[in-house]
């Protein structure tokens, strides 16, 4: 991983994209074997100059080592059929866990990666399904977002010695360290346990020395430094009230959440069969002259679910009302103004 932002002029950097490419195809993919690689990989790298100059800002603009990042980067995505990775490749229940998830931003404007540490316990068997669970979410964002780095966020409140798994932490720096250039914006390790300390500084020993300005340490008390409070959550002294929920895949952005696969459980249980209860009801209203609790309405203005019904519930004119409902100011609405405002748009 090295140190981006150095200038090279415009001319001199189109003139490297076109050696990168001409040196890999003579050096690496000419008298190989036809399926090293993924020839969409391959394909791509010789149309995106995107991507190619991603891999030379990464390493500094030396020709020579960005091929070796292509040719390790490219390897991995063969071996985890990154082009093929779906939803439906990865076992159900690590989406479930919410062990780790993209939501929100920091104040730079970069997506937040989170890992929640105590939900991840160390087990070989599961290892490479856990590692494609990283690589799922990364090409995911990847694909949505190109050239938008991450900022990865460790939570590591209530983890020990249990839920520390140095082979998975090392595989999660190699993705940015070798496999996404120009990915990484930073990584916070929060609220780390002091018995964890060792641990951690042998992670700085795999950053390198060039990228150790990227690796922040925050207490509850300093996270909001680089993310403020509608971003963090309220054991973090945050204001943010969303919950990782599966199924579905929640969408990046709170605001705009996915409907498309089905209702959204809370990732606390008791929550959960309240807001389901609320959801029913809230649907069996919609299509009957039955009111609902205005607190009801409140409870469920801040969960996903309800936004999800609510907006596939309502008439296309009103499509603009409804996201402007879902707009994180509108959250803060009285729950007897939300259920006038309900009735008024059914």
């Amino acid at each position: 991983m090295a140190e981006v932002g150095k200038f090279e002029p415009e001319q001199d950097i189109k003139k490297k994209i076109e050696e990168t490419r001409q040196k890999f195809n003579n050096e690496y993919v000419q008298g190989q074997e036809s399926d090293k690689y993924d020839s969409r990989d391959v394909d791509r790298l010789q149309k995106d100059d995107a991507l190619v100059e991603a891999y030379l800002t990464w390493r500094l603009y030396s020709v020579d080592d960005a091929l070796k990042m292509i040719d390790d980067s490219f390897l991995w995505r063969k071996e985890y059929s990154l082009n093929d990775l779906t939803e439906s490749s990865i076992p159900k229940w690590m989406f479930e866990t919410g062990a780790v998830f993209l939501h929100g931003y920091d104040k730079e404007g970069n997506k937040l990666f989170w890992f929640k540490v105590k939900l991840h316990t160390k087990d070989a068997k599961t290892s490479m399904d856990k590692k494609k669970y990283v690589a799922f979410w990364l090409e995911r964002y990847a694909k949505r977002e190109p050239g938008m780095p991450l900022t990865v966020v460790f939570d590591m409140a209530d983890s020990g010695i249990s839920n520390i798994d140095m082979d998975f932490v090392k595989y999660v720096i190699n993705c940015f360290k070798v496999y996404y250039p120009k990915f990484l914006s930073k990584m916070i390790i929060v609220d780390m346990p002091w018995i964890l300390n060792a641990a951690w500084k042998i992670v700085r020993t795999w950053l390198g020395p060039e990228a150790i300005s990227k690796l922040k340490f925050a207490s509850k008390n300093e996270i909001q430094t680089f993310i403020g409070p509608e971003y963090l959550p309220p054991h973090m002294g945050g204001t943010d009230p969303f919950r990782y929920s599966y199924p579905p895949l929640p969408d990046d952005d709170f605001q705009t959440p996915v409907c498309e696969n089905g209702p959204i459980v809370s990732e606390d249980d008791n929550e959960s069969k309240d807001f389901e209860s609320d959801s029913k009801e809230l649907e069996s209203s919609f299509s009957s002259e039955v009111a609902i609790e205005p607190k009801k309405v409140q409870n469920l203005l801040f969960n996903k679910r309800f936004v999800c019904l609510f907006t596939e519930l309502l008439p296309l004119n009103v499509g603009t009302v409804s996201k402007t409902v879902t707009h994180r100011s509108a959250l803060n609405i009285h729950a007897g103004a939300a259920y006038e405002l309900i009735l008024r748009l059914e």
